[in-house]
């Protein structure tokens, strides 16, 4: 008897971290949501970066789990979607 494919295995991620870097310096922009850590970027890019963690989130929520739940595929699918509703 086999375990599960290595791809179905929960990653056990705790947290996501965002980098805008594209700021100006003079302002330190930081947003701790559920599951991120958002760093930096201009006002418009730290405002993508929070909308992207948001529907992150919501498609995490979608699939009836928890952020370290998901396994490497579901990860890629996700960020897949996110992608194209960019």
């Amino acid at each position: 008897m086999t375990g599960p494919r290595h791809d179905d295995r929960p990653l056990n991620i705790r947290m996501l971290l965002g980098f805008g870097l594209d700021g100006d310096g003079e302002h330190k922009r930081v947003t701790r949501a559920p599951n991120f850590l958002l760093f930096g970027g201009t006002k418009e890019t730290h405002e993508l970066l929070q909308q992207t963690a948001l529907k992150f989130n919501e498609k995490v929520d979608e699939r009836g789990k928890a952020l370290p739940e998901i396994n490497a595929r579901e990860l890629s699918e996700i960020t897949h979607e996110l992608r194209e509703d960019l």
